[in-house]
């Protein structure tokens, strides 16, 4: 293993911190228990959004924590979900009285954990609405979830539930325009190679040298099939089917489409994938209208990719347009 690490057990302590030193415009971080927050948190009648999961997908979630997106978000340890403690300091940091909504990717430990949270600030007198990202149509049920994974998907759930807060949309408004971005985003991904989580120092799974993994998990679970190495269009493809076919999107329809990387993905082989995801969708008469390429929701170091498509009406594309400034989204300000 070789990785630009000091301890293993203190990489995410570490992390934080420089990412709190490097960004002292956007936020603040609290060490104990382990949060980042909006520096001007909390705003008096403001919806806080707050979401949070294991480490090792930067930039999400901490990088998504800024004006027009998160108030606050939560790491755990690499691949492990935050325990209810620190979720409910972020909740707690957040509120501006107006309710906090928790954006939660649907792994086990993620939803019991921010369930228990959201049960201690009720007690607290503070309102909560939870909703779940499901947005993986590879599986069913993964070693980690009780149904679809919340896979890239959540990063366009934050945006646009973002800016709903950012305009002053009341809690339940907030909490039903994540509910539509869910409702109309489907993702699917692959793996090209696995990735090595710190403390185990060695790769989350095997793949020989001309084998894939289709329909990939963003810690490593396995997908729909492994197969051998295909040319770009074809991989491509095989994603794209499952996601067009799956609510289903039709000619006329308005799309985001998102491609994202893995972490260990160049650009130049994104806008390969974007190329030929972008002619499928023309030849179906479907209409790109909003796009977003980069390595946004990662599994360490791993090689590969997802595809992510979000059914757009005229309130979702104008609340993405929407001015944001975190670390990693900025536009409009």
């Amino acid at each position: 293993m070789k990785k630009l690490v000091n301890d293993p057990k203190n990489v995410v302590a570490e992390a934080v911190a420089g990412f709190g030193v490097a960004h002292t415009d956007i936020v603040r971080i609290s060490t104990d228990p382990i949060f980042i927050v909006r520096r001007d948190a909390p705003l008096a009648g403001k919806v806080g959004l707050v979401s949070g999961g294991g480490s090792g997908h930067e930039p999400l979630h901490g990088g998504f924590v800024g004006f027009g997106m998160l108030d606050a978000a939560v790491p755990g340890a690499v691949f492990t979900s935050p325990t209810p403690d620190p979720i409910l300091a972020a909740t707690k940091a957040v509120d501006g009285g107006a309710g906090v909504l928790h954006i939660v990717k649907n792994y086990t430990g993620d939803v019991l954990n921010f369930e228990t949270a959201a049960d201690l600030a009720a007690a607290e007198g503070i309102e909560v609405r939870s909703v779940i990202v499901n947005d993986d149509v590879a599986v069913k049920d993964s070693l980690y979830t009780a149904g679809r994974r919340g896979v890239a998907g959540t990063v366009l759930v934050e945006k646009i539930a973002g800016a709903a807060a950012e305009r002053g949309d009341a809690l339940e408004s907030v909490a039903g325009i994540a509910e539509r971005v869910i409702s109309g985003v489907r993702s699917m991904g692959v793996a090209l190679t696995p990735c090595v989580v710190p403390h185990a120092g060695e790769g989350s799974f095997t793949l020989a040298d001309d084998e894939i993994e289709i329909g990939i998990g963003i810690h490593g679970e396995p997908g729909r099939a492994r197969i051998k190495l295909e040319p770009a269009d074809a991989i491509v493809d095989r994603l794209l089917g499952p996601i067009l076919e799956d609510i289903p999107f039709a000619a006329g329809d308005k799309v985001l489409l998102f491609v994202n990387g893995m972490g260990g993905t160049p650009q130049i082989e994104l806008y390969i994938v974007f190329r030929r995801a972008a002619e499928v969708l023309a030849e179906k008469g479907i209409e790109v209208t909003r796009t977003l390429v980069g390595n946004f929701t990662t599994s360490l170091e791993m090689q590969g990719t997802s595809i992510t498509l979000l059914k757009l009406d005229d309130e979702l594309t104008a609340l993405w347009d929407a001015p944001v400034q975190t670390a990693a989204l900025r536009w409009g300000r």
